[in-house]
This record gives structure tokens, sequence and C-alpha cells, in this order.
């Protein structure tokens, strides 16, 4: 352990002015803090109800790429790249800083912070984040946009459980969704 103005500390003192006294840590406290291994920060954005919901997360690292379709019953975290369709229903799909997806998503949830090319269907929610890039139409329950995100499409909000099989199959072939009648409201 190194302690500051002690002697042959190799730095030498001149008390030109006097330093106000501060209380000086423990040493169980240097000590305590060096045996504790070191815990990775995580590598993307994660909720208590999430991990709960699900129990797994796989991860698609940045030198991977996939072409094809991927499907399962566990969330996935993209920092790779996929080109083909997600469908993973009832789970999370995050595409990471790193991740380059041109891909349609089915999900219960799908949070960008990359670049996304292809359609989204969320039976909950998709949110897109300052630094994400969503190009393609979204069918989801709720949608956050944050300041500085890109997106380039169209919103079609539906109540959850109602998604219809044309939503599903417009999300998973890439064709347009059907525009949804106007509702007419009274002033």
């Amino acid at each position: 352990m190194w302690k500051p103005n002690q002697p042959g500390s190799g730095t030498p003192t001149t008390p030109s002015t006097p330093e106000p006294v501060r209380p000086a840590a423990s040493p169980s406290t240097f000590e305590a803090n060096a045996a504790r291994p070191a815990t990775p920060a995580p590598t993307g954005p994660t909720s208590p109800s999430a991990a709960a919901a699900t129990g797994e997360q796989a991860t698609i690292g940045k030198s991977l790429i996939v072409k094809g379709e991927l499907t399962g019953s566990e969330s996935l975290y993209i920092d790779g790249k996929v080109e083909g369709a997600i469908n993973l229903p009832g789970n999370r799909v995050t595409v990471g800083r790193n991740g380059q997806v041109a891909a349609n998503i089915v999900a219960r949830e799908v949070v960008v912070l990359g670049k996304v090319r292809g359609n989204c269907q969320a039976s909950d929610r998709v949110d897109i984040r300052s630094e994400g890039s969503l190009t393609g139409d979204v069918i989801a329950a709720r949608i956050s946009i944050e300041d500085g995100a890109f997106f380039k499409g169209g919103i079609d909000i539906r109540k959850p459980g109602s998604m219809d099989s044309k939503g599903a199959d417009a999300a998973k072939t890439g064709s347009p969704v059907s525009t949804p009648e106007p509702v007419a409201t009274t002033v």
C-alpha cells in the first residue's frame, strides 16, 4: 500500500503552505477494496423485470456476423451484425451501440442503441435511444424515441394482445403494413 508523505516515498515534501487536515481513511478500507474482485460493467441496459421474466440473455458479440433466422425463448443482446429475421416473441431484443441489424424483429420489447434496418413488431414497447437509428415500420403498444435518435418509418400503436395476423405477416415478410382506418372523434 502506498502512503503519501512517508520517508522513502520518492517525493520530497516542502512545507511551504500548511495543508488542511483531512480525515485519514482506515487501512482496512483500502485492503477491503483491494481484496474485492472487480465486477465488469454491464454491456447493455437491463431491468430487473426483464431479467426475471426471461432468466437468460444471449449475446452476439462485436466480431460476429449472423445471416439467417434467429428464433428462441430468451432475450438477445446484439453487438455484432445480423441479417435476416429475428423472432423472439415474449422476450427482449437489444441492439447495442455497435450492433447493425438488417432484419425484421418480432419481440416483446425492442431497445435500439445501434442501427436497425427493418420492421419491428413488439407486443410491449419499442425504445429508440439517443444514439440509436431505426429505419422501418413499427408496430407496438408503446414507443419511446429519445432526443437525438433517428427514426424513419411508420408507427402503428396497438393495444397489448391485439397483434393481428396482418401485422405479424407484414413484420415477418417486410411488406408494407396496411394503413389503419381513421378514428372518428367528437369535438
